[in-house]
Parts: structure tokens; sequence; C-alpha cells
């Protein structure tokens, strides 16, 4: 007989005291906020002593029908016991209370997306023995009433409102509009007016046991996990459902103790701009929400910052110098402990300091440039940290315009620079509003007194936020830096009248749809739209750029037709062109009539004269694009829409163009009902155009060529044509088109008595073409995955109608991301992959690459890297994105290997 040991799951981890259970490289299991506080402890730094509730514990509480492991109890009970001991208080002792943070704390930051429940363990009973034990009884009470507007939001589900509109109805009877102007009795009655309500309410009295409390809170902070705001900051930001939260339970420190007793937020450098100086607010005789909420204006840490923004409160720096300068060597400690910018949270109880938090802080696509190259530079970290340090998705921040300084300016209100950028939008205040105008294509600017996190949406939809109240701290500004959406926040001269819909500034009045632009970098809310100029790629950026290009081995494309597209895609640091769509040529106004002349020809020789118009205007497109790219890749791809496209589809419509062409009316709408198709996706397109009517490709083929020669002739570095056939299916139509494209190219060549390079491949966008790729490579010399197409193929699914229903998918975790935004890489993944090994077993030299929206993300590119493509194309402004991406994909993929 075998017996087996069944290991004991360790669900619960201690920290402070001087040591811990964790330390930071436990970020999955303990949590980010979890794993730092054992960090911190570890340091010897002063952090008020607790206990974590692991991730894996979130798992099997949504495992297992919201229900804890047996031995949870236990464990939790032990941690408690573990600060009693170290804080010489007890947990529900009515003279010697001991107080309790419970807080989430994802691997990843969401900051506001989950609950938070502070002062818990305070009742009628234990209330008492912290005013005796604390000697102010306004402290305590203040405390409590605190703790039930939370424990009963949070976890009672009771609407916060009801309570503050409570607190307003005895501020203004007591004619005081600050929460520190109310005494002891003042919060005494506020406090029975709060249960009042609870019990109401809820029909039972507000819960007196801590230990139910207790429990009370650690299942809201779970149950938090899956809210809606967090699922959709976790769609937004890529978190897996699966990673879970961990619960901090930690002991109560008081920021709210009077004059030597403060809270605050610090940035170890300014996450806005990267500027390596101290950065951050705190409040005096407040408690730590004070000061992300929004509900007080909060004060400056140095004095330097202070006199910078004209404030007369003192600066931390001022009002408590010694407490600051402990304050200034811990926070150097921690930056250089961890070699990075550090987000901070801190109170001081009675002229003590204490740490809550430390984490690598959320900044701007600016600031993330400078604090990394900086932190390069002065040999913190290496280039290739440097390089993945940045997110690449936020470089977005960086390339879109500002605010032309030469503009004409009608500034309306001055608030604080919280998150940089420039933004033009109508007026809109609520976050249903944003949401709904926003998704319609309405540029829209969330106007707010703060924001909560129950905005998040209305936010994510919204081109930029400006708030009347709130700090650089505050939940607005935190969130909108996270999203790279510029933000005013503080703008106290607003007032907001959300039912009239309108704000009042300096005498005007600005109502809902009245359009502003507001300006993130300085604060400044402007009237109306006002002028904007394109970024300048130096400096930070450029000396990272050069850093992941070193670095990187996949070549970076662009998807590219018009001047304009290429000329940016260059500017940005593209390697050529990926995706050269023609028929968007086609389109120009200048050429559509000779278009459906030649859709409307009754015979070969009619479509060939009307296809002689249409050369002279290709030919000098592609003379544009190959001068603008000099002698890089461009990668051109023969008609693809079928040709109904290019016919009017209304009776009203044919007429106009009939009279404006000269073109047979009757015969227009005619032929216009005879391409009709069912599936169009599916049907008459692409290479079938060219097997159909191989005239059509020959005249571009040709338009191509003589281009190529006009260029090489004129002494310029001679283009590399890439002719790339669409919706090619079997080895047989790429034979056809390929003896097409030779054919075409040596009559031009022979022509012009001159010497092309030139590629002839495929767009690999269907599973068949994806499985057969080695009779495609018999022919082609690149494949070009259009993933867009190759996506729908596979999946069955259109993507100009799946956003009816892929919500509702992701929403069920049937879908972890938008397979249109990041590839599938299970399922067209494997057909890369398939497609990938048989074109090289056929030809090993056959150059493969990506030109799908795909190409400019992120995960995606980090595909491409895995399975040896050779470039990715994307969206011109998607370039700097995929050149990071790129780097870091093949740091990644060489620190496997080590």
């Amino acid at each position: 007989m075998t017996t087996q040991t069944l290991t004991k799951t360790q669900w619960v981890y201690a920290f402070g005291g001087g040591g811990a259970d964790g330390d930071a490289s436990m970020k999955n299991l303990l949590g980010g906020k979890g794993a730092n506080l054992a960090e911190m402890s570890s340091l010897g730094l002063p952090v008020p002593p607790g206990f974590t509730i692991t991730t894996e514990c979130c798992t099997h509480y949504y495992s297992n029908g919201n229900t804890y492991p047996a031995d949870l109890d236990g464990q939790v009970a032990a941690g408690l016991a573990r600060v009693e001991e170290l804080t010489g208080k007890r947990f529900g002792d009515a003279s010697n209370p001991l107080l309790v943070s419970v807080r989430s704390g994802a691997r990843a930051s969401m900051p506001g997306m989950m609950d938070t429940v502070l002062n818990l363990g305070l009742n009628d009973q234990t209330v008492d023995g912290l005013a005796k034990l604390s000697g102010d009884r306004r402290f305590a009470f203040d405390s409590y009433r605190r703790f039930i507007q939370m424990y009963s939001n949070v976890v009672l589900g009771l609407d916060h409102h009801m309570f503050e509109e409570i607190l307003d109805e005895h501020k203004e009877r007591l004619d005081v509009t600050i929460d520190t102007a109310l005494s002891a009795e003042d919060w005494e009655r506020v406090v029975a007016d709060y249960k009042k309500a609870v019990e109401a309410d809820l029909g039972k009295p507000f819960p007196q046991d801590p230990q139910a409390q207790l429990w009370g809170a650690i299942s809201a902070v779970f149950a938090s996990w899956m809210n809606d705001r967090a699922k959709f900051y976790r769609r937004m930001h890529d978190i897996p459902e699966s990673w879970g939260t961990a619960v901090n339970v930690q002991s109560m420190v008081f920021g709210n103790m009077g004059e030597t007793s403060a809270t605050g937020v610090a940035f170890t450098r300014n996450p806005s701009t990267g500027e390596n100086r101290l950065y951050g607010e705190f409040l005096i005789n407040a408690q730590g929400e004070d000061v992300v909420a929004g509900i007080r204006t909060p004060q400056a840490l140095t004095k330097a910052a202070r006199e910078e923004m004209g404030d007369k409160a003192p600066s931390m720096e001022e009002a408590l110098p010694a407490v600051f300068t402990q304050f200034k060597t811990v926070v150097e400690t921690l930056e250089k402990h961890y070699r990075d910018m550090q987000d901070i949270e801190f109170t001081v109880e009675q002229g003590r300091l204490y740490m809550l938090q430390t984490r690598n802080g959320k900044r701007t696509a600016k600031a993330a440039l400078k604090i990394a190259v900086d932190l390069a530079n002065d040999g913190v970290i290496s280039q290739e940290e440097a390089v993945m340090r940045v997110e690449p998705a936020s470089l977005d921040q960086l390339l879109h315009p500002t605010i032309d300084p030469s503009s004409e300016r009608d500034v309306i209100a001055k608030g604080l620079p919280a998150s940089p950028g420039a933004a033009t939008g109508q007026v809109v205040f609520t976050a249903e509003e944003a949401e709904r105008l926003g998704s319609a294509g309405e540029a829209v600017i969330l106007v707010r007194d703060e924001t909560s996190p129950e905005d998040i949406r209305g936010m994510d939809a919204a081109r930029g936020i400006l708030t009347a109240r709130g700090g650089m701290t505050s939940h607005a500004a935190v969130v909108a830096r996270g999203m790279g959406r510029p933000c005013v926040s503080g703008a106290g001269e607003i007032l907001i009248d959300e039912k009239a819909r309108e704000f009042r500034v300096r005498g005007r009045a600005f109502k809902a749809g009245d359009i502003i632009t507001i300006d993130g970098s300085n604060g400044e809310v402007l009237s109306g739209a006002v002028k904007m100029i394109e970024p300048e790629l130096s400096g930070d950026f450029a000396a990272l750029m050069a850093w992941a290009d070193k670095t990187r081995r996949l070549k970076v494309r662009a998807n590219a037709e018009t001047p304009l597209d290429a000329r940016t895609a260059r500017q940005f640091g593209a390697e050529g062109i990926g995706l050269c769509r023609t028929e968007h040529m086609f389109f120009d106004e200048d050429r559509i009539a000779a278009v459906r002349e030649m859709i409307l020809a009754d015979d070969e020789r009619g479509r060939r004269a009307a296809l002689a118009k249409i050369l002279p205007m290709q030919r000098a497109d592609f003379v544009q694009l190959f001068t603008i790219m000099e002698g890089l890749p461009v990668t051109i791809r023969l008609l693809d829409p079928p040709l109904h496209e290019f016919l009017p589809h209304t009776e009203e419509d044919v007429k106009a163009v009939a009279e404006a062409t000269g073109l047979d009316a009757a015969k227009l709408w005619r032929r216009a009902r005879e391409l009709h198709e069912t599936n169009p996706m599916l049907g008459h397109r692409g290479c079938r155009l060219g097997v159909s009517y191989p005239e059509i490709y020959e005249m571009q083929v040709r338009a191509i060529f003589e281009a190529a020669c006009e260029i090489a002739a004129s002494g310029k570095a001679a283009p590399i044509p890439e002719i790339m056939h669409p919706l090619v299916a079997k080895g047989e139509e790429m034979r056809f088109l390929r003896q097409l494209t030779d054919r075409t190219a040596k009559e031009v060549l022979a022509e012009k008595n001159m010497q092309i390079e030139y590629m002839v491949g495929t767009m690999v966008e269907l599973p068949r073409a994806a499985i057969r790729a080695g009779d495609l490579a018999e022919h082609a010399e690149f494949f070009s995955f259009g993933t867009n197409d190759l996506t729908q193929t596979t999946f069955g699914i259109s993507r100009d109608d799946s956003g009816r229903f892929l919500n509702a998918y992701i929403d069920k975790g049937i879908f972890e991301k938008d397979p249109f935004v990041s590839l599938d890489q299970d399922g067209v993944g494997d057909l890369i992959r398939i497609a990938a090994e048989r074109g090289r077993a056929q030809r090993p030299d056959v150059k493969l690459g990506i030109c799908g929206e795909h190409g400019g993300d992120p995960a995606s590119i980090e595909f491409c890297e895995r399975v040896g493509l050779d470039y990715v194309s994307c969206s011109p402004y998607r370039v700097p994105i995929a050149r990071l991406a790129a780097a870091q994909a093949a740091i990644g993929e060489r620190e496997k290997d080590r």
C-alpha cells in the first residue's frame, strides 16, 4: 500500500515587522501591491503589517461557485493574529481596536477599477475605544463615517450619493464647506444619520461584527474583479481574466489625526514629462481617498513645486520638514532598488511616516521615453532594457498633432496639466453621452466635476477629459494618462450644471454640443477648435528608435498608396511599402469614368481601349511612390475588389453618372445588376479578375514597369517592385498569373532596354492557400499574409458585421480578444505556420510578410517574430509601434534561448 502526502496550499502571505513571506518576484501570486509590500518590508522600510490573500485564491473562488478553500479561514485568522502581535492591538477589541484596510491588487495595475475598504473593524464600541486611545473623538468619528459610507457602497451595494447628500445637508446646516470644519459632535450626528439611512435601505442595521465585516470586504474585493469597469479595463489593456486579483489586508495608519498627520501620493519622477524630480501631492489631516477623489484640493510636496503652481498652502517640505527629509530618502531608495520610476502612496500618522504602496508608475509615452533613455544613459539599465520599458502602443500618444504655438488662444479657463496632448471636440457631460457619440464617430470632450471608475467607458470614447475638481493624481488624471487621452483637471473656476447641460466660466456659458479644445500639456481650456501641428520625432524618441532598430530582426513596412501616406511612412522609419492597394487609385475622380467605361465594354478590345486611358494615370501613381521610397521594396497588390464596387448602386446615382460622363444610363444600370453578387467577399474578385480579364492585370503590370524604368533612367535609386496577386487559392492560378506578369515585364523591359529587379508573389488570405502553400511557392517568390481576410475566411465572420456580437463573445470568455484586432494565434496563426513551413519546403528563400491590420499589433508582431516571418506591414502611423514591438519580440525570443 502506498501513501500520498498532500501539500497544503499557502493562501495567505504575511508582510511587515521587518520581514515578509514573499518578495517582488512573486507578483503573479501576490499581485503587484502585495509583492511590493513584501519587498518594502524586507528592505526594512516602515510598512504597516498585514497579509496578502493570493491570486490563486481568487481563481479558486470563481472556479468553485464563489466559495473559498476550506483552510482559508484558519490562514486568515493566523495572519490577523500576527498583525495583532506586531501592532499590540486586537481586532474587535473595544478598548484597543485594530483597524485594517482591505484592498485589491492584481499583478497588473488597474487604478480605481476594483474596490477598497478602509477603517474596517469600527463599530459602535470600537469607535469609542479609538477615541479614547487616540485622545481625539473627532478623528474617531470621522473615520467611522468614512467606513460606513465606503463599506455600504462597496460591500452592501448602496449608492454613495445617498451619504454625500446627508453630509451636504449637515454642512449646509452648519454653514461650512470643507469636511475638516466639522467637530466631533457633528461627525457623531452624521454617523447616526448614515446608520439610519443604511437600515432604512436594507431593512437591517449596519453590520457591527468585525469578523463579518472582514469577510464581507474580502468577498467584495474578489467580486470586484468581475465588475463591469474592471472587465472593460482588462479588455482595453489586454489583461487576462484568468489572472485574478489578490486581496491585501493591512493594519490602518491614520493621516486624519490632526495637523501632524497627512496622506499623499508621489512619483519619483514627473509622470507626464519624465523630468527627474519628485512629483506629487499630499493633504494634511486626511485619508488617502481624499487625495485621489478630488474632494479637497491637495498641496504640493516640494516648495519649488508650490511656487511654480502659485499655491499659498504650504508644501510637505515646509509643513512637515523632518518627515519630508525621511520621505525623500525612502523614495530615492525605492527608485534605486526597482531601477524605475515609482508611484508611491504614503501616510504620516502624528509625525511618523508609513509606506503603503510602491509600484512602477504609470506614465505618458513622452515620460516613458525620457525615463527609459535617461536611465540607460545614466547606466542604471541597458539599452535593451530601455527598449523593453516602453509600451509600443503608447507611442500612439506621440504620433498625433498638438496645438500650434502660433495659434490664437481664446482661453476660457485654466486647470492642471494632468495628461499631455491636445484635443478638440463637442462638450458632453456624462460618460454615457460620450460613449454614444464617440461610438458614432463624433469627437467629444467629457466635462465632469470629477470622474469616477464608473466613467471608464465614456473616458475611453472621449478625445479628451476636463474636470472641475481633482489634482494631478486624481482618478481622471491617472486613467487619462494610462489611456493616452489629454486631460485638464482641477479647473476650479468652471461651474458645471449637469441638469441644464452647460458649464459657466468667466461670465460665459458653454452648452452640450459646443466646441472646445483642451491642452493637457499646460492645463488650458480654449473656446472653439484650434490649429494643430505634427509631432517632432527627435530627441528621446529618436534615441529609443535607434536602439530598437539595432535590436530587431523583423523589417517594418507600411501600407500606403498615396504620396502623403508614403511620405508619412518614410518619416516614421518604414523600410518599404508592404501593401499598395491599387483599387484606391481607380476610385480617383479623374479616372473613375475610364474604369466604368472598361467595365461596360462589350469585349476585350473595348476593355483594352478604356485601360489605355488608365495606364498613364497608374504609371504616374507608381512613379510618385517609387520616388518617395528611394530604392526600397514596394509591394503592389493588383486589382482586388469586385467590379460592381466601381459602379453606381441606385437609379438616381446611375442617372447622375450617365449625365456627367456621357455613358449610357440603361447600359450602366443593367451592368450594375449583372455584376451584383450575393456575397462579393467570396465572389468574382482578386486574381479571379486577372484570370477572367487578363488585360486588366497586364495594364497594371505594364504601368509598374514603365514607372520603374522611368525612375531608373532618371539616375535615381531603382525601385524593387513586388507584384502581388490577391486571393490566390490554387497553384494553377499562381502559375497563370506568374506567366502573365513575367511576360508583360519582359515586354516592357525589352522596349526600354533596361533591367529591373522584381519579385512576383501572392497574398495568402484563404485557408486553402495556406494549406497548399507548397503549390503556390512553385511560382511565388513571396507570401504576404492578408490577415484581415484570412481571419474572415477562417472564422466565417465578416469583420464589417462582427461588432454586433463579438463583445458578447469577449464578455463570455469565448474570445479573449477581438480576432480582427489581435491575431488569433491558435487558428489563423496555425495556418500562417503551415504556410510558412510548406512554402519554405518548396522554396527555401521565399519571403514572408504580413500586411493586415495585425501588422501594427504588438502581440501579433511577437507571433510573427516567433514564426520567423521576414517583415510586417502596417498603417504609416503605426510604423514606430511596429519597430519597437519587433525589437521587444526579438529580445524576448533571445531571452527564451538563454
